[in-house]
């Protein structure tokens, strides 16, 4: 294996001090007066060699490795994969580069990856965060790093997050459902303590308690496996027969809640009618396309990156940490006649 340049090789090869090629590398000819002829001497060669700097090795003398640590629930995930797809955008036209990667909604997935992240300085984290990492958000936090979270929040955690009005949005489609004449509205769900899924249940239940219909609840553990999913979901859907509606909390959810619907061969939306919560081209295309809860992702990439660049590049510690809650929109489709 060839071996990999230094600073030190190339002080070597040139004849002159290791600081001097430092200096020139890192832009501070001018400042250190050094000679015009000598910077252009030190570039070629560095450009003939084909010369890379060792980019944790300058984080640790500068304190900035210029990289954000962005991690998700599923990167395959039509609503994070467009997120991420921004907020790198944005990052890299101002300096910034992103390392990113799945969670899995995995604990300690989610530690090691935040270890790792760690090992490589990265300057700030934008998270999903699991449950269970309470303490590794905290100590990054009391280390100075700063720490956006979005999709849901820590609630004992006190830091930035960019969150939608889950609540509001369940309640509102759920009482458009009533308002339509549907009696039996289901809700089917991810069994999760998460804030998000927590807020979208409670919006459900309160707009069927207030119309004094009955609740019928389906919770699912969460699998990559999409059979684990569409099984319990099969499985609700003979045992309801008298189910006329279903609002699905999130797009997972909904997409495998169609596949069963297909399956048993129901008719949408004249035996049952759909809400799937998130936005998806997959709802658009299905026929009928199916009625669902839209995030607003441009505002939600916006915001997260917005916070953390103003983090990262203030020199002044900001105390107030923001908590921005965004609104979404409910676009009617044709399988809620």
């Amino acid at each position: 294996m060839k071996k990999k340049l230094s600073i030190v090789d190339i002080a070597n090869s040139l004849n002159i001090s290791k600081t001097t090629v430092s200096f020139i590398l890192n832009g501070r000819a001018r400042e250190k007066r050094i000679s015009e002829e000598l910077v252009e001497r030190v570039l070629k060669y560095v450009k003939e060699v084909g010369y890379k700097p060792n980019s944790l090795a300058k984080s640790l003398r500068t304190g900035k490795s210029n990289i954000i640590g962005l991690l998700v629930q599923d990167i395959s995930n039509n609503f994070f994969a467009s997120i991420a797809r921004q907020i790198e955008d944005r990052a890299y036209k101002n300096g910034y580069k992103i390392i990113y990667s799945s969670t899995d909604n995995d604990t300690q997935k989610t530690q090691e990856l935040i270890a790792m992240f760690r090992d490589r300085h990265v300057d700030g984290y934008i998270i999903v965060p699991p449950e269970g990492i309470e303490e590794d958000i905290s100590a990054l936090i009391k280390d100075g790093l700063p720490v956006v979270l979005f999709d849901r929040y820590l609630p004992k955690v006190e830091t930035d997050y960019v969150v939608v009005d889950n609540l509001f949005s369940t309640y509102n489609a759920t009482r458009y459902l009533v308002d339509k004449g549907y009696k039996n509205i289901a809700f089917i769900s991810f069994n999760s303590p998460q804030t998000q899924m927590v807020d979208r249940l409670e919006g459900y239940k309160k707009a069927i308690n207030e119309s004094k219909l009955k609740t019928s609840i389906k919770k699912v553990d969460f699998h990559q496996d999409e059979k684990l999913i569409t099984e319990p979901i099969f499985a609700f859907l003979n045992e309801h027969k008298e189910t006329d509606a279903i609002l699905f909390g999130n797009n997972y959810l909904g997409t495998c809640g169609l596949k069963v619907i297909r399956e048993l061969g129901i008719k949408v939306p004249e035996e049952l009618a759909l809400i799937s919560f998130d936005d998806y081209v997959v709802f658009e295309l299905c026929n009928p396309p199916v009625t669902a809860i839209a995030q607003p992702i441009d505002d939600i990439a916006d915001k997260v990156i917005t916070i953390l660049l103003n983090r990262l590049n203030t020199s002044v510690e900001i105390e107030a940490k923001q908590h921005i809650i965004l609104p979404t929109d409910l676009r009617i489709r044709n399988s809620t006649r």
